[in-house]
């Protein structure tokens, strides 16, 4: 019997979830990132293969933990804002919504962005 690894499975998901959710030019995607070190989040526009704003939480100063992510949803809120963005489709990337997902989301909703 092969042993499937926990990544693998979450790039299955990944690949489920991107054939559903596209960003465009109105309203991009913000796309989630977890390594080991760090939290990434980046806001592109897939109809021209562009990516807008990024973040991540050595650029927010903070924790790979879910304080650090809620920071890192809140400096890519506030770059969108100045790129005029406010509305995004939010792409979890085969990821749990519980934990830094979730913190990041809900600190991007408390800098301005709707989901």
């Amino acid at each position: 019997m092969k042993i499937v690894s926990r990544n693998t499975l979450r790039i299955h998901r990944k690949k489920r979830i991107r054939a559903k959710v596209e960003g465009t030019s109105e309203r991009p995607r913000l796309c989630v990132f977890k390594s080991l070190t760090n939290v990434y989040a980046q806001v592109i526009d897939d109809i021209k293969g562009v990516t807008l704003a990024e973040a991540n939480s050595k650029e927010a100063k903070g924790k790979n933990d879910m304080a650090g992510a809620k920071k890192v949803g809140e400096l890519v809120a506030k770059k969108c804002k100045e790129l005029k963005i406010s509305e995004v489709v939010f792409d979890r990337a085969g990821y749990r919504y519980h934990g830094k997902v979730k913190s990041l989301a809900e600190g991007a909703r408390k800098g301005g962005l709707k989901f």
